[in-house]
This record gives C-alpha cells, sequence and structure tokens, in this order.
C-alpha cells in the first residue's frame, strides 16, 4: 500500500471510493489501516519465516565458485 515516498494517495482513494463505493467523507474518516482490512490486504506483507526462507534456499541454493589454486 505504499511506495519510496509514503502512501500511494491516488490508487487508495480509487479503491475505496470507486472500488468499495465510500463516499468521501467516510474514506477520509478512516486511518490507513482500516481501509487496508477493507480492502483485504492485511497480511500481505507478512514477514519471511524461518520456513519461507528455507523453502527459498532449498529451491534457490547458493553455488560455489571454484577459486583458481595458487
Amino acid at each position: 500500500m505504499s511506495n519510496a515516498k509514503g502512501l500511494d494517495w491516488p490508487a487508495l482513494m480509487r479503491a475505496g471510493i470507486k472500488g468499495l463505493g465510500l463516499t468521501p467523507d467516510t474514506f477520509w474518516a478512516l486511518t490507513p489501516a482500516e481501509l487496508q482490512l477493507m480492502l483485504g490486504t492485511d497480511g500481505a506483507n507478512a514477514p519471511l519465516l524461518k520456513s519461507g526462507l528455507e523453502a527459498l534456499m532449498a529451491a534457490y541454493p547458493d553455488k560455489s565458485e571454484e577459486t583458481p589454486d595458487g
């Protein structure tokens, strides 16, 4: 829901007002967390847990590079 400079307000307004049918007053009364919950994006940026890291490491193992002798 955010970019490098902060929240993408035009996209959030489209999603809230046009997509969810909220009135502007209702939209602006919401907190970003409430809007996120209404849009169903909660947990979309969940942290990578140990099991997820292990799965990635198994799928993409480090390749060892052979170093020249000498």
